[in-house]
């Protein structure tokens, strides 16, 4: 089996001629796009609707461009090649900002637009796009200022993510006389040695004195970037800008919000627990936080995944099967960690060809199987859009953990469902335990910390000092006494990737788990009969909002009560767990 992905069927290189030829076809079309900007105002209204819009799906060529040159900079980042063609497509397509704020400017001036866009065959598939432009025109900076805005990102919020980024990427981190980096040391957290954990959580601590300042810097002027974006644009707060880009109401995430405050107790009980099992008497020290408990001997090379795999989706559902089967024969996945590769794991669509990139750092543990089926069901999640019209296959963050976490709940139940032996069980539950109390406890820490942040920015520079202040806060009201306040983790916020890209990109993450895990809920009710109605579900979700989405399950996501009811299955298994460990 392959161990790396095969990019070539995408581009053979930044020579291939296919390259090329899609480059000079993306500056033709911003030229393109431009002219035709300048002679709207001439135009009849549905001739200037369809041209605007068939520009704008061929512009989709920028997708497969910057695609190939993010996962060819994921697997090597010594090569200085990905990041120069990204600048450069980056560039070129920045120049199509003005005459998109253009078009949006004349499209939404036009009286009749909803029943024009209805009555056109060719158009009518975008009426939830169009309605978000109108509903979106009063947030909508001139052309100039678009323009303007577009350019300076690049040297502004991007090129400031990028640099911590790299700082993360490349900082040395001593370690038991040996200099190691930061992606391997976080993955000691996971050792079976509880004194190997506690080392490397102090090694990692010490590595971010080297960092923290200049890190600090390119928070800073991230947050206040978009403050001022925020305000010229006419938005509430950074928050509303969120939530409008995201589809969602904002009664929905404080049900939400309120639903996890509600039950963090119990996580906490969950904490404490394993503390006590670990031999803590105040709470568990943050290096323990992913302890493996129980038992989990077996090992996976990447064939034993995919036949485990195969094995657990072929009783959901075939399609998904097939296309787990693809993933893995057809070289969609880059298993292995190596030197210069980006930690961690992701999904990307691969636009051209209809197929998904999925990068993992496997070492063979169930956990790492885990990993693939929740990478997976991104690609699943994927191909459940691939019918729709180019502009129609972007879905909003708070759906997009939905189908990659309802993998993870298929192949765990089936896995704890099929576990005989005690320690075994308990390492499993653990394992989803843990996976669960960072999509609630550490989740919600990221969210009152980027809120901290935001509330102080527009007032004052905050140094990395006052930065790791407002992380122990956060971390104290989220986990509670589940923690030991005197052993955790102030400088979360240096090496979280999410806090340097789109604001607020962390609730999304509790939707997206408390969600799936309400869908699978329905699922165990009702079988094989809620397959087609969760794949219409997947399918709906980039042409409306997270509510509406919702609907297609007969879920109100504004009622409490659907989230309380999500997160007492992990209730449940909390007490299974506490039960298990006093045993």
């Amino acid at each position: 089996m392959n161990e790396v992905w095969d990019l070539d069927r995408l581009y053979k290189g930044f020579d291939d001629p296919a390259f090329l030829q899609d480059m000079n076809k993306l500056k033709n079309l911003v030229v393109d796009l431009t002219a035709f900007a300048g002679e709207l105002e001439t135009m009849e209204p549905l001739e200037g609707l369809r041209r605007g819009i068939d520009l704008q799906e061929q512009l989709s060529c920028a997708n497969d461009l910057a695609g190939y040159a993010s996962l060819r900079g994921a697997t090597d980042s010594k090569d200085p090649q990905p990041n120069s063609y990204m600048g450069q497509i980056m560039a070129i397509y920045s120049e199509a900002a003005a005459p998109l704020a253009l078009f949006n400017e004349w499209a939404v001036k036009i009286p009749n637009l909803m029943e024009m866009v209805h009555g056109d065959e060719f158009l009518k598939d975008y009426e939830f796009l169009f309605a978000n432009k109108l509903d979106s025109a009063k947030y909508q900076l001139s052309s100039a200022a678009e323009a303007a805005v577009a350019k300076l990102e690049m040297s502004g919020s991007e090129a400031w993510s990028e640099l911590q980024g790299y700082l993360t990427s490349t900082v040395p981190v001593s370690y038991r006389g040996a200099v190691t980096n930061l992606s391997s040391i976080r993955n000691l957290a996971y050792d079976p040695d509880p004194q190997v954990r506690k080392d490397a959580y102090e090694a990692e601590l010490a590595c971010y004195e080297a960092i923290k300042e200049p890190v600090a810097h390119a928070l800073n002027a991230i947050k206040l970037e978009t403050i001022s974006d925020c305000q010229l644009r006419g938005y509430e707060s950074p928050l509303a800008r969120t939530l409008k880009h995201s589809q969602m109401k904002k009664e929905t995430l404080e049900v939400m919000l309120s639903a996890m405050e509600e039950y963090s107790p119990k996580f906490w009980q969950y904490l404490k627990a394993k503390a006590k099992a670990l031999g803590h008497e105040n709470g568990l020290p943050w290096y323990d936080l992913f302890a493996p408990m129980g038992k989990a001997s077996t090992s996976f090379t990447t064939e034993d995944a995919k036949e485990y795999l195969l094995k657990q989706f072929s009783t959901f559902d075939d399609e998904m099967t097939a296309m787990v089967k693809r993933a893995f024969d057809e070289a969609w996945i880059d298993f292995y960690p190596r030197d210069g590769k980006r930690g961690g794991a992701f999904c990307a669509d691969v636009e051209k060809l209809n197929e998904s990139r999925i990068l993992t750092n496997f070492d063979g543990t169930f956990s790492d199987v885990v990993t693939l089926a929740h990478e997976l069901g991104h690609a699943f999640h994927s191909q459940c859009v691939s019918s729709h019209r180019p502009l129609n296959k972007d879905y909003s963050m708070p759906v997009a953990e939905t189908a990659s976490t309802f993998n993870e709940c298929v192949v765990m139940n089936a896995a704890i469902a099929a576990a005989n032996d005690k320690q075994e069980k308990l390492a499993l539950i653990e394992s989803q335990l843990q996976d669960a109390t960072q999509i609630i406890c550490d989740i919600f820490s990221r969210y009152r910390f980027e809120a901290m942040v935001f509330e102080n920015r527009e007032e004052q520079f905050m140094n990395a000092d006052t930065l790791s202040d407002f992380m122990l806060t956060a971390q104290k009201q989220s986990y509670g006494d589940g923690l030991d306040h005197s052993c955790l983790h102030p400088y979360m916020w240096i090496c979280k990737s999410h806090y340097y890209g789109p604001t607020f990109y962390n609730f999304p993450y509790a939707f997206g788990g408390l969600f799936a895990r309400g869908l699978y809920a329905q699922y165990e009710k009702e079988g094989a009969a809620f397959v087609p109605k969760y794949k219409k579900l997947l399918h709906t979700t980039s042409v409306a909002t997270v509510e509406d989405t919702a609907k297609v399950a007969d879920i109100d996501l504004t009622d409490k009560q659907f989230w309380l009811d999500a997160l007492q299955t992990i209730a449940d298994q909390i007490d299974l767990f506490c039960k298990l460990v006093e045993e």
